[in-house]
């Protein structure tokens, strides 16, 4: 059973995670997954988790395509996978026009084709080949890694619609999701079929108090769903008309307004939050419905510390 936690943690910096993140392992957690937006970069957690917890497989949720060049990809992946052998999964996505261009100077282009392209030209490089391919989003002349890791990693994909998640399954190793339900669950493995791992970053609250969890969560969910893929994907998991008076308010600037406007219901199924028994319950209800690899992102709530909190939603063992 895989049972995945975020490095490193809302509440402290990655300079002073490293005691936490040693003892991941010893708790039970099998997986450590780094993320990428605008605090630590993908990389870097899961060279210093490489050392600090040498028995967890490591993965990245995700870099995205559009950030760093393809050579640059395989780089730093190659140098993971040299670090970790056989325990790093490298998770690639199109990421949002916000990070790529607005943050980043890049260009939001095709993220579909642009997704796709770095996938198969990572395949290649990953394993050693010399590529010289041109590709419908970028072309590469003569690449060829100085030195290939013995052991390439898994490739798998950040994945929110169709299209997307039946590439993951069709040319990749796996497919990553977010902000979803144990319900939605259902509706994305069908997409994939059976023999495709699935890995969701679920936010977690050890917190008994509903309405401060909810009055957090508001802010999280608001400044994720009103982004333009996530919208998508939620009008596609069929939340299209009840986050309707939410996208209303947050175009027309009235950022209150969109997070009053946000029901209960839907925060309850998106946010798993209560003591950790419960916590813990509603986790294995998303891996019965079909997740292979929850991995849990805590948030801060009431009275919890997050190190507390990382050790009571160890799985029961």
């Amino acid at each position: 059973m895989n049972w995945g936690m975020t490095i490193p943690f809302y509440d402290r910096s990655l300079a002073k995670s490293q005691d936490l993140i040693a003892e991941l392992p010893g708790l039970g957690y099998t997986d450590l997954w780094s993320a990428e937006v605008n605090g630590v970069d993908g990389f870097t957690p899961l060279a210093l988790a490489s050392q600090w917890a040498p028995q967890a497989r490591l993965g990245s949720a995700i870099v995205p395509v559009s950030t760093r060049g393809p050579g640059l990809l395989a780089m730093s992946a190659a140098t993971l996978a040299d670090l970790a052998p056989g325990r790093f999964v490298l998770g690639i996505g199109a990421s949002s026009p916000a990070i790529v261009e607005r943050w980043n100077a890049g260009t939001f282009e095709k993220p579909y084709a642009r997704t796709r392209d770095t996938l198969r030209f990572l395949k290649k490089a990953l394993a050693g080949e010399k590529v010289s391919e041109k590709y419908e989003t970028f072309e590469v002349k003569g690449f060829k890694l100085e030195r290939a890791p013995k052991t390439p990693p898994k490739i798998v994909l950040a994945a929110l619609r169709p299209r997307m998640l039946r590439l993951a399954a069709e040319e990749a190793d796996g497919a990553i999701t977010n902000w979803l339900s144990p319900d939605d669950v259902r509706k994305v493995r069908a997409e994939i079929g059976p023999g495709t791992e699935l890995i969701a970053r679920l936010f977690v609250c050890v917190d008994t108090d509903a309405d401060r969890v909810r009055e957090t969560a508001r802010w999280m969910l608001a400044s994720y769903l009103t982004v333009p893929v996530y919208a998508a994907f939620h009008d596609w998991l069929g939340r299209g008309e009840v986050l309707r008076p939410m996208h209303e308010a947050w175009a027309a600037g009235d950022r209150q307004a969109a997070l009053k406007a946000i029901p209960d219901e839907v925060v309850d199924s998106l946010i798993v939050h209560g003591d950790a028994a419960t916590c813990r319950a509603r986790i294995r209800e998303y891996m019965a419905n079909g997740l292979d690899t929850p991995v849990l992102a805590p948030i801060p709530g009431g009275d919890i510390p997050i190190d507390q909190a990382v050790r009571e939603l160890a799985p029961e063992r």
